[in-house]
């Protein structure tokens, strides 16, 4: 009994010590990425093409805080974008030693190469879908009213879009995880490719700020094809763990 919370605590001890650094980190990180937060900023609003008639080719604040609330939120998401790397590495060594050898490995290789297709899908949202979107809603009703667009407003929903995006394109990585450890068939997500359809179009909808089919669209080809790459990925999830493991298909 005595052991068993010697060891409680030094794993106690153990993750304060990697949150501390965790926190330390996310802090340098963020004070750096807000000396930065106006080239952040501007990063941010390239989608927009210069703002295409709005007046001054900028978004507006009309709240004494708005501008420096938005700087702040940016630099934040920035510091922990940074950081992650640092916070994966920690997360990695804090769960590694209760892991067996095949885990580990499956540990080293998944959370790297997440990371990557995090970035692809925030990429695809960042050059592909918002700039679309954007030319819609500032053209739309043009005619009829000036638009006055709030940089608040305006960053809070790129980057909503560019997080969603990104964890959208995690799909295969999770299909492939859940087949591997017996939770997901692939004969299942073959029969209900209807309802992946259906979902794909509730999700375009969501996401996008628009009620534009085809900015909608954009969402759900990609999400479509990577619900088709996340079968593939969960065939071969299935055949490594009947190679791991036969037993558990007897």
């Amino acid at each position: 009994m005595r052991d068993d919370s010697h060891s409680l605590g030094t794993h106690l001890d153990e993750l304060r010590r990697r949150l501390t650094w965790s926190a330390i980190v996310v802090v340098i990180c963020t004070v750096v990425a807000f000396i930065f937060h106006q080239q952040i900023l501007r990063l941010l609003m390239e989608p927009a093409s210069g703002f295409p008639g709005v007046p001054n080719q900028k978004p507006i604040y009309t709240d004494l805080t708005e501008f420096i609330g938005i700087a702040m939120k940016a630099s934040l998401l920035a510091g922990i974008f940074t950081s992650l790397p640092f916070l994966l590495w920690q997360l990695v060594m804090f769960v590694s030693p209760g892991l067996n050898p095949t885990e580990k490995k499956y540990l080293y290789i998944l959370m790297p190469v997440s990371v990557i297709i995090f970035l692809l899908g925030a990429a695809f949202g960042y050059f592909v879908l918002f700039p679309p979107a954007v030319k819609f809603l500032i053209t739309f009703g043009s005619d009829v009213a000036t638009p006055m667009i709030r940089i608040g407003n305006y960053v809070g929903l790129m980057l909503s879009l560019l997080f969603w995006m990104g964890l959208i394109f995690e799909l295969p990585i999770v299909l492939f995880f859940l087949s591997r450890i017996g939770i997901v068939r692939p004969g299942f997500l073959s029969r209900n490719r209807k309802w992946a359809i259906v979902l794909s179009f509730v999700l375009g909808a969501l996401i996008t700020p628009t009620l534009d089919p085809i900015n909608q669209t954009l969402v759900a080809i990609p999400v479509l094809v990577l619900y088709e790459v996340g079968i593939i990925l969960s065939k071969l999830g299935v055949k490594i763990r009947y190679r791991e493991s036969p037993d558990d298909f007897e």
